[in-house]
């Protein structure tokens, strides 16, 4: 573990520790991983309500009269296409088509969006998008990163704890955002409804001073505290991606099965930084998919980096992996050649030197039953 000087710190650390929480390293923060254990607070999240702190991720602004434009050219899902207080999942890119990050950008106003980026990438991300400005001025960039404190409510009660906090707050509709309370010239609060879970629910995003208040309120709203171990089960269970361990920037959305949000075929869509690449990548052929892969008997957690084998030949290893709490079932994803991603076909996975038998599977691992 990094040094706890080197850390950084979530605004919300004092109500983590006050509510038990396990403690560790993650991307740099010092973040709870769970409280009274990750199978409880993962189906807590799928049968009532759950609340993460995500105030390690970060939050940009842009405007100004060329916004629009400078973010066509940096991201690839087409922004033009988006009415005000509506949002979209993106990527980010770099010359060769790897991924830089995959974030939520949602449009504000006229001229405005608010950015909603990876933990582990912000100092990358700003980086890269202050190179790339344009030098007349007609983008104004900011970073809100270190203002906000921010929590995502999730699970199928949120929308109903949400209208208690908030009874004179328009509640947005799924992928869109509103705002909470107007702080004048400071930092508004907003809400979002997009969420990582498969669930419904909402991202909270207040100003730091707000934070703990906020955590403590929704406590006694009945929200249970989950942890980064429950909230990488639950994404995992949908076949969401994780930027640093399914998204990296050796691989293209397109390996990673994330097409749709890329648009190359657009004719509205402005070129974009990396999309030759793309291109050239799609009419040569992929080299390798992202592929859900279940195990077919009982057996220990998955994890990432374990190897993938077929017919006693290591094809690949585990990106993701865990043991699904809804499922009862050992769930991976793996970058494999196309013709191991065949629905269906029989491969193994290999734990600390024994193989357990598995098969290539459909998205998402895990279905919300119908009533």
């Amino acid at each position: 573990m990094s040094e706890s000087s080197q850390l950084k710190h979530s605004p919300l650390e004092s109500a983590h520790v006050a509510c038990g929480a396990r403690m560790v390293e993650f991307g740099g923060w010092f973040m709870p991983v769970q409280y009274t254990g990750i199978m409880d607070e993962h189906r807590a999240v799928r049968s009532s309500a759950g609340m993460f702190d995500i105030s390690h991720m970060g939050e940009v602004t842009v405007s100004g009269a060329g916004a629009l434009a400078w973010l066509e050219s940096l991201l690839t899902n087409r922004v033009g296409k988006l009415a005000i207080s509506r949002g979209q999942y993106t990527l980010m890119l770099d010359e060769k088509g790897g991924v830089i990050d995959d974030l939520i950008i949602y449009r504000t106003g006229e001229s405005d969006y608010f950015l909603v980026i990876n933990a582990a990438c912000r100092e990358i991300d700003l980086a890269w998008m202050r190179s790339h400005l344009p030098s007349d001025g007609t983008v104004i960039l900011t970073d809100l990163g270190n203002d906000y404190a921010a929590i995502a409510l999730q699970g199928p009660d949120s929308e109903k704890i949400l209208r208690g906090l908030y009874p004179a707050c328009e509640v947005p509709r799924r992928n869109g955002i509103a705002m909470i309370a107007d702080a004048g010239s400071g930092v508004p609060s907003l809400v979002a409804r997009t969420g990582y879970t498969g669930e419904d629910g909402f991202e909270l995003f207040v100003p730091v001073a707000d934070g703990v208040p906020l955590w403590n309120a929704l406590i006694a709203a009945g929200v249970k505290p989950a942890g980064l171990g429950a909230r990488d089960t639950l994404r995992l269970e949908m076949g969401y991606p994780l930027n640093g361990s399914d998204l990296s920037r050796e691989r293209t959305p397109l390996e990673a099965g994330l097409g749709r949000f890329v648009s190359l075929d657009d004719p509205e869509k402005p070129d974009f930084l990396g999309c030759e690449a793309l291109r050239a990548q799609r009419s040569a052929g992929l080299p390798s998919l992202l592929t859900p892969i279940k195990m077919t008997v009982q057996g220990p957690p998955l994890r990432s980096h374990y190897p993938v084998l077929s017919e006693g030949a290591v094809i690949g290893e585990t990106c993701s992996g865990a043991l699904s709490p809804s499922l009862g079932e050992g769930i991976a994803m793996a970058y494999l050649h196309p013709d191991f991603s065949v629905l269906g076909i029989s491969l193994e996975i290999e734990v600390r030197g024994r193989r357990y038998p598995a098969s290539v599977t459909a998205l998402p691992f895990y279905k919300k039953p119908t009533l």
